[in-house]
């Protein structure tokens, strides 16, 4: 009879640190299953980082600067160097769980975030997801954020942690979501 598997999906906005990967690592101390992670790290999108950017730069006081012009090619270069950082930034998330003893694997994912939670979470059948960003005050205000919509759209429990805080700055001793 081979033991039983407790699939856990981790959808992160940015590398975890090795204290993310040890308090993550943390929360399925006592659970008596084989814990495998599933971490999914999203890629920019290229056109839309560019074109934040040229907001930025309408924006600032630099009226004067010459126009920059992107076209087709610089945009593929963008989002190819973006997809190469992302997978850097994946292989140093996943060495950092491993280093505390974690069954992990992962990918880059290029769909919508919670379109790409939602169908890892079907195909390898986890029994919870994780949710690890920076604090979004005005998205979380109004329930557009990572978790809220996490939680509408799959049929598992949806822990939100809030990345490189540890558990008791998340409780309200730092920023943490308490601080709304």
């Amino acid at each position: 009879m081979s033991e039983s598997t407790y699939d856990v999906v981790l959808l992160i906005e940015q590398p975890l640190s090795k204290q993310d990967a040890i308090q993550i690592r943390g929360l399925h101390e006592d659970v008596e299953e084989h814990v495998r992670y599933h971490v999914l790290l999203p890629v920019e999108d290229a056109a839309a980082r560019v074109e934040s950017a040229m907001g930025s730069l309408a924006a600032s006081e630099v009226m004067a600067s010459p126009a920059l012009v992107m076209n087709d090619m610089n945009i593929e270069e963008v989002q190819r160097e973006l997809l190469e950082r992302c997978r850097e930034d994946l292989t140093g998330c996943l060495k950092r769980l491993q280093d505390t003893g974690a069954d992990v694997s992962g990918e880059v994912v290029s769909v919508d975030p919670i379109d790409g939670l939602a169908g890892k979470v079907s195909l390898v059948d986890a029994r919870e997801a994780i949710i690890l960003t920076r604090p979004h005050i005005v998205s979380e205000f109004f329930h557009m954020d990572w978790t809220s919509r996490a939680r509408r759209k799959i049929g598992v429990p949806v822990l939100h942690l809030l990345e490189h805080e540890n558990f008791d700055e998340q409780a309200g001793g730092g920023e943490g979501v308490s601080g709304m």
